[in-house]
C-alpha cells in the first residue's frame, strides 16, 4: 500500500479510489488482489472522516455495496463490508444511504452463511441500521428469517461452549457479541415479534451460566450482552421453562444470577448501576415470575431480609438483602432503585400488607405512594386501632414502636414469632433505647421549629414539592401550644399571690 496521505492530498486519493472501484463494477478490469489492495487503502482513510468526503456520499456507499453484495471473490465482499461498517459508523447519514439502496435483505441473506467474519460484518450493519434508519424490521423478520438466523448463530456459539473448545480466533468472540447486540435491539424495537425469538432462550441461558468474566467487573462484556439479550424476551413462554428451571437443578439458573448480584453490589460503582446492574435485577425479575413455588421460595430466602438482617435496623447490615434495600433510595441510580422495588413487591405476592411486613414501612411506604396503591390500614404508623388517637399524637416510628404494634416481617420473622417493629423492621427485643437524657420541652420546640424553617427553605429553592407535614398537622390543629417552665411558674405565683404581684406590675 502506498504512504497515507493527509490534508488535500487524501481527499484526491480518497477519490481516485472511490472512482477506481467504481469503474471496475463497469468494466471489470481489476484482478483480485488489486481490489482487495484499494479497499484496504481506503479503509484506512476511512477511519478518519476528515478528507473522506466521496467515501461518505451515497455513490461511495453505493459502490461498497455492490462490491459486497455483488457475488464477487470472497475476500473482496468482506473487505468492502468492513469499509462499510466504518463508514456507518463515523457518519449516521450513510446509515439511511445502506437502507435506501435497499441492501438490508441481502446482508440478511448473507448472515445466513456459516462464517464467523459475516457473522461479525453483517450483525453489525444490520444493528447500526436499527438507529435513525427507515429500516422495516418486521419485514426483515417476516420475509427474510431475521430470527431464525439469529437464533442459528447462537446455537452454533453454545455448542462451541458445551464441548469445551477455547476460540482460538478472536473473531469468534466479536461474532457473537454482535449477534446479541443486534438481538437486542431486535426485539426492542420489533415488539410485535419477540415469540419468534423465543427459541433463542435456551441458546443465551446456556451461555450466560458457562460464561465468566477475567476482570473484577462481574458483568463485563460479553456477560452484560448475554444479560441485556433477555430483557426483552418472554421468559413466561411454556417451551422454554425446562431451560430456565432444568429438571435436575431448577434453582441452578436464578443461583447464577443471584451470585453475579451479589459480586456486583461491590464491584460498581452508585453512578454504574443504572447501566451495569438494574439489567440484571430486570431478568432475575423475569426469572422470579415465572419460577416454581420452590424456586421462588428459594430466591426469597437470598433476597428478602433475614433474622440476621433484623438483628438492626433493616438496610444496616452486610447482606445482599441490605444492599437492596439500601438502594430502593439511591438518588444516584434512578433505575436501579425501581427495579428493586418492584422486584421486592413481586416477591411480597403483589401484596401490601406483606410488603410493608417483608420490608419495613420506611422503605415500603415510598414505593406504595408512588404507585397508588393503598397502605394497610393496621399498618400504618401511628395506628393503634383508633385512627383519630393516632393523628393527635403526631404517628412516626417512635409512635408506632411505642405502642405496641407489630408486623410479622418476612417468612423469617413470621415463623420466628417475636415482635418486629413495623417502620424499621428490626425485632422489638433488639431495639436499643437512645442514649443520652430525653430532651426538654423546649429543645423539642426548637428542632421542630428548625425542621419547619429547613423545609420551607427546601420548597423555596424547589428542591422538594411536598407539603411541609409540620404546617399541614398545625393547620389541622394536631399540634397545641404548651406552656413553658417559666409561664408555669408565673401562672402559679399569680394564683398564690395575686395582689403581690400586682404591686409587682405597679412598680415596673
Amino acid at each position: 500500500m502506498t504512504s497515507i496521505q493527509q490534508g488535500p492530498a487524501k481527499l484526491a486519493a480518497v477519490s481516485g479510489l472511490v472512482q477506481k472501484l467504481r469503474d471496475d463494477l463497469k468494466t471489470p478490469n481489476l484482478t483480485t488482489s488489486e481490489r482487495d489492495a484499494a479497499l484496504e487503502e481506503l479503509k484506512v482513510y476511512g477511519r478518519d472522516p476528515r478528507y473522506a468526503d466521496p467515501l461518505f456520499t451515497k455513490e461511495g456507499i453505493d459502490t461498497l455495496l455492490q462490491h459486497a453484495f455483488s457475488g464477487g471473490a470472497d475476500s473482496t465482499a468482506k473487505n468492502a463490508l468492513r469499509v462499510l461498517c466504518n463508514a456507518l459508523v463515523l457518519k449516521e447519514q450513510t446509515r439511511q444511504m445502506f437502507v435506501e439502496l435497499g441492501y438490508e435483505g441481502k446482508a440478511c441473506e448473507r448472515l445466513k452463511n456459516d462464517d464467523r467474519d459475516d457473522e461479525f460484518l453483517c450483525s453489525r450493519l444490520l444493528f447500526l441500521t436499527t438507529y435513525g434508519t427507515t429500516v422495516d424490521l418486521n419485514t426483515l423478520i417476516e420475509k427474510h428469517g431475521l430470527a431464525e438466523t439469529i437464533t442459528k448463530n447462537l446455537e452454533r456459539h453454545a455448542a462451541l461452549r458445551v464441548s469445551g473448545t477455547v476460540p482460538s480466533n478472536p473473531m469468534v468472540d466479536m461474532a457473537m457479541t454482535e449477534s446479541l447486540k443486534l438481538l437486542f435491539n431486535i426485539t426492542h424495537f420489533a415488539t410485535a415479534h419477540t415469540s419468534a425469538f423465543t427459541p433463542i432462550i435456551p441458546h443465551v441461558v446456556q451461555l450466560l451460566c458457562q460464561t465468566e468474566t477475567t476482570t473484577s467487573k462481574p458483568l463485563d462484556q460479553p456477560v452484560n450482552f448475554f444479560v441485556n439479550a433477555l430483557l426483552n424476551l418472554d421468559l413466561g413462554a411454556a417451551d422454554i421453562q425446562d431451560a430456565l428451571y432444568p429438571a435436575d437443578d431448577p434453582e441452578g439458573v436464578a443461583k447464577h444470577l443471584i451470585s453475579l448480584l451479589s459480586r456486583s453490589s461491590t464491584a460498581y460503582r452508585d453512578m454504574e448501576y443504572d447501566v451495569a446492574v438494574t439489567p440484571l435485577l430486570g431478568v432475575i425479575r423475569g426469572i422470579h415470575e415465572y419460577a416454581p413455588a420452590a424456586v421462588k421460595a428459594s430466591m426469597r430466602t437470598q433476597l428478602l431480609p433475614t433474622e440476621q438482617d433484623r438483628a438492626e435496623v433493616l438496610g444496616r447490615s452486610a447482606s445482599l438483602s441490605s444492599w437492596l434495600l439500601k438502594n430502593t433510595t439511591n438518588p444516584l441510580a434512578p433505575k436501579l432503585r425501581e427495579v428493586i422495588s418492584d422486584l421486592l413487591y413481586d416477591m411480597s405476592d403483589r401484596d401490601a400488607t406483606t410488603f410493608v411486613e417483608n420490608v419495613g414501612y420506611g422503605f415500603a411506604s415510598g414505593y406504595l405512594f408512588n404507585k397508588n396503591i393503598p397502605i394497610p390500614a393496621s399498618l400504618a404508623p401511628g395506628n393503634d386501632g383508633d385512627g383519630d388517637e393516632a393523628d393527635r399524637s403526631g404517628g412516626g416510628a417512635a409512635a408506632a414502636a411505642s405502642s405496641g404494634t407489630v408486623a410479622s416481617a418476612s417468612a423469617s420473622a413470621s415463623a420466628s414469632s417475636r415482635p418486629v417493629n413495623p417502620i424499621t423492621g428490626q425485632f422489638l427485643d433488639k431495639e436499643r433505647e437512645p442514649e443520652g437524657p430525653e430532651m426538654t420541652e423546649e429543645e423539642k420546640e426548637r428542632e421542630a421549629e428548625r425542621l419547619f424553617v429547613l423545609f420551607e427553605r427546601l420548597r423555596a429553592n424547589g428542591i422538594i414539592s411536598a407539603e411541609n407535614p409540620l404546617r399541614t398537622a398545625v393547620e389541622q390543629g394536631r399540634f397545641e401550644e404548651i406552656d413553658n417552665d417559666d409561664d408555669k411558674k408565673k401562672k402559679k405565683k399569680e394564683d398564690a399571690n395575686p395582689d403581690e404581684e400586682g404591686d409587682v406590675k405597679a412598680k415596673n
